[in-house]
């Protein structure tokens, strides 16, 4: 592909999007990125081109998008929180569709989620399944990663539950913690999605690492690798819920949502299909046991001072 093509990430400066943008950089690609945050201080600098993700006015969209040979669209939101919905979540998401029609883009490569359904009771699962629908009715050529849960420097899951490992004496695992769950590591999820930028067929592939957990079992080796004495117990799920919402009272976050235990608990964060990343968890773990956790992530100050989030 013409290195000198313009490249265009939804949320350069969030999580997926930044190590996206990252190895797009890294092979010579220009990139834009369409961001709540255009005034942002961001690791690029002048390297990457920066314009609003303004749903409210479709026409910028398109003329942002304009010459773009692939979108990266990695929007969404984890849950509802004041004026970032579900629902609106799905309209702005059309909204960037219709766009990327008008204004030529030859390719989206689009985050979904690991399982979605029309029918699911979850709204999340529900909204990916409705964005993918709309997504392949476009006619765009298009790539749809399902990730389960993405791993890294600086996801939220994996750093969290270390963090509480670290701080409390008890950790509460809802049920009996026996759904499972298959981590992603962020740079294996970066580069399947470069490589299917640049591809031409439509595909719809699950983003998952080679390593499958129980939760109780992940919660265990965090436990393990970080030398933690928490007491690990299992407990009802509505329990555990209403625990984790004392802690978010505390640290000013929304650490954990029924829809979250729910989906974790119907075993919707696993694939069936093979692993398409290579790092596994308990390796990253292990070489990371002096950072993981030390802070707590907020998913609040990081991303809901907008109106989605870039996962």
């Amino acid at each position: 592909m013409d290195a000198s093509q313009l490249h265009v990430v939804t949320g350069a400066f969030g999580y997926t999007g930044k190590y996206i943008t990252r190895r797009l950089l890294a092979t010579g690609r220009r990139v834009l990125t369409l961001t709540n945050h255009p005034n942002r201080a961001n690791e690029f600098g002048n390297g990457v081109s920066v314009a609003p993700l303004n749903f409210d006015e479709p026409a910028a969209l398109v003329e942002s998008l304009r010459g773009a040979a692939t979108l990266y669209n990695t929007y969404w939101v984890r849950f509802n929180y004041r004026g970032a919905t579900f629902d609106q979540a799905i309209a702005n998401t059309q909204t960037l569709f219709r766009a990327a029609q008008e204004a030529g883009v030859r390719r989206v490569v689009h985050v979904s989620i690991a399982n979605p359904a029309e029918d699911s009771p979850l709204p999340y699962y529900r909204g990916k399944a409705l964005l993918e629908k709309a997504l392949i009715a476009s006619g765009l050529s298009h790539a749809i990663l399902r990730p389960t849960v993405i791993f890294g420097d600086e996801d939220v899951l994996i750093n969290n539950i270390a963090w509480l490992l670290r701080r409390f004496p008890i950790f509460g695992v809802p049920g009996e913690g026996d759904y499972k769950i298959q981590p992603m590591f962020v740079e294996d999820m970066a580069e399947l999605a470069v490589g299917l930028g640049e591809g031409d067929g439509n595909v719809i592939l699950d983003a998952v690492g080679p390593e499958v957990y129980t939760f109780d079992a992940l919660v265990r080796l965090i436990a393990q690798i970080l030398h933690s004495r928490a007491r690990i117990v299992h407990l009802p799920p509505g329990l555990a819920l209403f625990l984790s919402q004392i802690v978010g009272v505390l640290v000013g976050d929304v650490v954990l949502t029924r829809e979250e235990v729910d989906g974790l608990m119907a075993n919707l964060l696993v694939s069936r299909q093979p692993p398409t990343g290579r790092a596994r968890l308990s390796e990253w773990l292990a070489q990371h046991a002096a950072g993981v956790g030390a802070r707590y992530a907020s998913e609040v100050k990081r991303h809901y001072a907008q109106k989605g989030r870039q996962p």
